[in-house]
């Protein structure tokens, strides 16, 4: 059991590696009444081609088992997982990513009898051939919902314009022809190569004790067996991009833009590189910079831009969104604007201003157990350290940040994707 310290942040993570290969981190809040517990998975949308531990086979998977899956733990033998927690006075959910799926509880009181309900309802799957079957209805009304979500189609074809082989193109919860494949067989295949407690990591953030609570988890998993090794594989992706823009149809009152960026993950630092990242797309487009003005002033936009970095350890893009009458003439200005800075730099006093503001909105995140939960499950598959994360915004120079932008800001690796009526 290691204890490590963040004066930066004035917190404190426990954290313990099982002889399994089981991860469990521990951040007490004192004085916190709310705790927070989320058990996970190394295994998301991406990870559909993966050798089989007990017998050496190699197998494809179709697209959305592993959210098939995290759908069917919840059902156990003498009821719903969720409805136990919902009776212990407890709030439950669960998500699946492209890299990793997540099992979640908050409470106020009865912590104990939830965490164990969490750690043994993830680990005992119930999945009969009918239940499957019933499934795939419901996960299939899921899937058309989301066909016609404008900001969904927007996200996932503007991936599809960066990627041209890789599985992050694919909607996470699949198609109704893919999923309508997917058997109890194939979804306890995948559990027993996934879900193995040297594939997973365990966290708890509040108002509790760690020494109690890594000694639930050693009554509740089984943290002296051996660890499994898991091999996946993954599609070649080249460095070119798919398409340079992609358009789609819906019904929408104002059409949607996002414009972004393919990098190659190899060339990553995910810590130092997604800050520089955001403070520069921050001072160049955000609130208070000139080219918001300008887009505001002239009507081509009406609220704020957003922005999205992800750098993952299989891939990474970052991209500018919002709303506009007209997104090719916000595209051309926003590139304008990105093409003057790679090339005149950034100004000091206003990297100054953004990185103070920027580091200061990551440290309130602290105050919340909730976000300081979601934001640890999201950087510890990625291998990003929360604690050293703050301190990058501490360190990091204008000239870092000036150096990270004009090596990512690759307009050949440009891509736009545009929903409209």
């Amino acid at each position: 059991m290691e204890t490590i310290n963040c004066e930066l942040l004035k917190e404190s993570m426990v954290q313990k590696e099982y002889k399994c290969g089981l991860r469990a981190f521990v951040i007490p809040k004192n004085g916190y009444q709310k705790t927070y517990a989320m058990f996970a998975t190394n295994f998301g949308s991406i990870d559909d081609e993966f050798i089989l531990p007990e017998t050496g086979e190699k197998i494809k998977v179709p697209d959305g088992v592993a959210h098939f899956l995290e759908h069917k733990l919840f059902s156990q033998r003498d009821g719903s997982a969720m409805d136990k927690f919902a009776a212990m006075g407890s709030s439950s959910n669960a998500y699946t990513s492209f890299t990793h799926t997540s099992y979640l509880f908050s409470c106020t009181d009865g912590f104990k009898e939830s965490f164990e309900l969490l750690l043994n309802f993830v680990q005992n799957p119930y999945i009969t051939e009918e239940s499957v079957e019933n499934e795939k209805g419901i996960i299939g009304q899921e899937i058309r919902m989301y066909e016609d979500d404008p900001d969904w189609q927007l996200y996932f074809n503007f991936i599809n314009a960066l990627y041209q082989n890789f599985s992050v193109r694919k909607d996470i919860a699949g198609t109704v022809d893919t999923i309508s494949v997917i058997d109890r067989e194939l979804l306890y295949r995948c559990f027993k190569t996934f879900y193995d407690p040297s594939n997973m990591v365990i966290l708890v953030v509040g108002g509790v004790n760690p020494e109690e609570v890594f000694e639930i988890i050693e009554k509740n998993v089984p943290t002296e067996k051996e660890k499994l090794e898991i091999k996946r594989f993954y599609a070649e992706e080249p460095k070119e991009i798919a398409s340079k823009k992609v358009e789609k149809k819906c019904d929408v009152a104002q059409p949607l833009f996002m414009y972004g960026f393919k990098a190659n993950p190899k060339e990553i630092d995910r810590t130092k590189d997604e800050i520089a990242v955001n403070i520069a797309l921050e001072m160049l487009c955000g609130k208070s910079s000139d080219l918001y003005e300008e887009l505001y002033e002239s009507g081509l936009i009406t609220s704020p831009l957003d922005f999205d970095i992800t750098f993952e350890k299989e891939y990474c893009f970052f991209n500018i969104s919002g709303e506009s009458r007209d997104p090719e003439k916000t595209v051309q200005k926003i590139e304008g604007t990105l093409r003057q800075a790679k090339e005149s730099g950034l100004d000091a006093e206003t990297f100054d201003r953004t990185k103070k503001r920027l580091m200061g909105n990551y440290i309130r995140q602290f105050n919340s157990v909730d976000k300081i939960a979601h934001m640890f499950m999201a950087d510890i598959f990625r291998g990003v350290d929360i604690f050293k994360y703050a301190e990058g915004y501490r360190d990091i120079t204008l000239q870092d940040v000036e150096s990270s932008f004009v090596r990512l800001c690759d307009f050949d690796r440009a891509a736009l994707s545009v929903v409209r009526s």
